[in-house]
């Protein structure tokens, strides 16, 4: 199905041959259709991995060409970079996954992709990359000690999470902490499979940057949610999860105490700002929370998918993932100042939508 652009005359001079990795997916379709109405020329490279996909792929993207191949394979790199003046590069396996045995498919797709790719663009001479990043290469969030001022805690333990202490303690002093915004100078963290590949795809692009003289922009998604996620799938996320238990009649199910604060974000938000990142002077590498600033917990986002379809009430069950963490919400300061994005979409209506949107199953 062809999707009509935006008008012509508003990129004259700007026009852009973009290739998006993984633009087939979730994210990147709602990219790609961004870029399309922005009047950008777009070609999609999609892998169709059994994580995000469980049937074939399209033929095309709301009318940008599509072809199915691997950024792993450096002979369809060469080929779908022909012509292309900057990268968007969204193809990755997501989430934490099932266990252990995805580190193996979590590294091969997410950094021997990102390298296949960024060699694939020195060579041809392709200079600009928007970077799909991730909210997780922080781990925790930024925290102040009322005594010790801002602190980074230490990873939580499993004897803490099973007696339901979920709340990090200061590592100098144990007092609670006040969770806080975390901007981009933050030190980074990892703590999960997913975040360590994410990690080392921004480490990957930085040096790709530094001996080309390219420039990256490398997005930090905070928790992405609207129409079109995967549903049914261990690599979904929270919001997708809550959706498929309240279309079954059956109550979310949320973890620890509900009481995790993270920054949701509309996926519709999330395209504007791949637009906004392309279109910016970006100098070398440089990293963007892609977030509101407003904070949720997971207990308050689950309440209102179930109350936008009258749906059972979420249910708080104390159980938890060694790989989560406590809190995380950014500052989303520095993109508003450099590439001109703010978040627009407030959780409650961003839900409202969300709780009665197609979902790719």
């Amino acid at each position: 199905m062809t999707r009509e652009r935006g008008p012509a005359a508003s990129t004259v001079g700007r026009v852009t041959h973009v290739l998006v990795t993984g633009g087939a997916g979730f994210i990147g379709t709602h990219v790609t259709a961004a870029l399309l109405d922005a009047g950008h020329e777009v070609r999609v490279l999609d892998s169709a991995h059994p994580a995000a996909h469980r049937g074939p792929l399209p033929r095309d993207v709301h009318g940008a060409p599509l072809v199915r191949g691997d950024v792993r394979d450096s002979s369809t790199v060469a080929g779908m970079l022909q012509g292309i003046d900057v990268v968007v590069h969204q193809a990755a396996m997501v989430g934490l996954g099932v266990d252990l045995n995805d580190l193996p498919d979590y590294v091969g797709c997410n950094d021997l992709g990102t390298a296949v790719l960024l060699a694939g663009m020195a060579r041809q001479g392709v200079h600009r990359l928007v970077l799909a990043s991730s909210m997780v290469v922080y781990g925790e969030g930024a925290y102040t000690c009322p005594q010790d001022g801002p602190v980074r805690p230490a990873a939580r333990e499993v004897s803490a999470l099973a007696s339901r202490r979920f709340e990090p303690a200061c590592p100098l002093c144990g007092s609670e902490l006040t969770p806080d915004l975390v901007d981009e100078d933050a030190r980074l963290d990892p703590r999960s499979v997913y975040a360590a590949t994410k990690l080392a795809q921004e480490h990957l692009s930085a040096a790709w940057a530094r001996q080309t003289g390219g420039s990256v922009a490398a997005l930090r998604y905070h928790n992405v949610y609207g129409p079109g996620m995967p549903k049914d799938t261990p690599y979904s996320g929270v919001a997708a999860i809550f959706r498929s238990s309240l279309e079954a009649g059956r109550a979310p199910r949320v973890f620890e105490d509900g009481g995790q604060r993270r920054d949701f974000v509309h996926v519709s938000d999330v395209a504007r700002a791949n637009v906004a990142a392309l279109d910016a002077e970006v100098t070398g590498f440089r990293p963007f929370n892609v977030a509101s600033g407003r904070a949720a917990t997971v207990g308050e986002m689950a309440a209102e998918l179930a109350g936008a379809v009258d749906g059972p009430r979420p249910v708080v069950t104390g159980e938890f993932r060694l790989g989560d963490v406590r809190h995380i919400v950014a500052s989303p300061a520095r993109s508003a100042a450099e590439l001109g994005f703010t978040a627009s979409t407030a959780l409650a209506a961003g839900m409202a939508e969300f709780a009665h949107a197609a979902l790719r199953r």
